[in-house]
């Protein structure tokens, strides 16, 4: 089985997920493992398969910041406590290739949200396309 045949839209990872504000510090790394859950998956026009990852979160976003939180019928799906309130961030993404990513290699998939919770986080995602602010990994 394929590194890509694992992910689909919706599936909850954990992933070292490197925040926009620590990539403009010049950090490399994420500090630690975080809950992602991917929102597409595509060909670049390298001809290489990338992922793009979505950031949650227990921390209430900031006002200005754009952010869905996570219903409470998606986070038994998701693995996810249900003690916690959790927003999947909407203005920032890592994209990391599928093909020999250390990253997506050592993530471990926790769960899957819903087609239709994922269709609401993809049609709000689509109209801040333009503004989302991206952190691309590379192999």
């Amino acid at each position: 089985m394929t590194v890509s045949a694992v992910f689909e839209p919706g599936t909850v990872l954990h992933y070292p997920y490197l925040w926009h504000w620590q990539d403009a510090q010049g950090e490399t790394e994420g500090r630690k493992d975080r809950p992602v859950a991917v929102a597409v998956l595509f060909v670049g026009r390298d001809g290489q398969d990338y992922v793009l990852l979505l950031p949650l979160t227990t921390q209430k976003p900031a006002e200005g910041r754009q952010a869905i939180e996570i219903p409470a019928t998606e986070k038994p799906r998701a693995a996810l406590d249900q003690n916690r309130s959790q927003w999947l961030m909407l203005d920032e993404y890592n994209l990391d290739p599928v093909k020999g990513s250390y990253y997506l290699r050592q993530s471990a998939v926790t769960g899957q949200f819903s087609k239709a919770f994922m269709q609401t986080v993809l049609e709000q995602f689509r109209s801040l396309f333009p503004q989302a602010r991206r952190v691309a990994r590379h192999p």
